[in-house]
């Protein structure tokens, strides 16, 4: 039974990732030896193709929250660095003002 290429590639390819799903695994380890024995039927690899299909696009969907968690996060970050370098501006402009304010009065005559 010739099974494509293309279908090998993915089973070694998915084979790569780190799965802690049960379903996910069975899966792969089921085709697994199904290609190794040269039993890989239609059917086996249709099952195969759901599986992945099913965990991976669940798997996509909470990466896609993960990073939208994330780039919210970074724009929380990013505000508070806008508003400490504001407020950096400030303390600085006020330090300038104040030691014109005291040089001044070092200028200033008295008694």
């Amino acid at each position: 039974m010739s099974v494509p290429e293309e279908f090998r590639a993915l089973v070694a390819r998915v084979g790569e990732f780190y799965v802690t799903d049960r379903a996910m695994k069975n899966a792969q380890m089921k085709i697994q030896a199904a290609l190794e024995a040269g039993t890989a039927g239609e059917r086996d690899r249709e099952e195969y193709l759901n599986a992945v299909r099913r965990y991976f696009t669940g798997f996509e969907r909470e990466a896609r929250a993960h990073l939208r968690d994330v780039d919210k996060r970074l724009e929380h970050v990013n505000q508070v660095h806008f508003n400490l370098t504001a407020e950096r501006g400030v303390a600085v402009r006020r330090i300038e003002a104040t030691q014109g304010v005291l040089a001044d009065l070092e200028r200033v005559p008295h008694d």
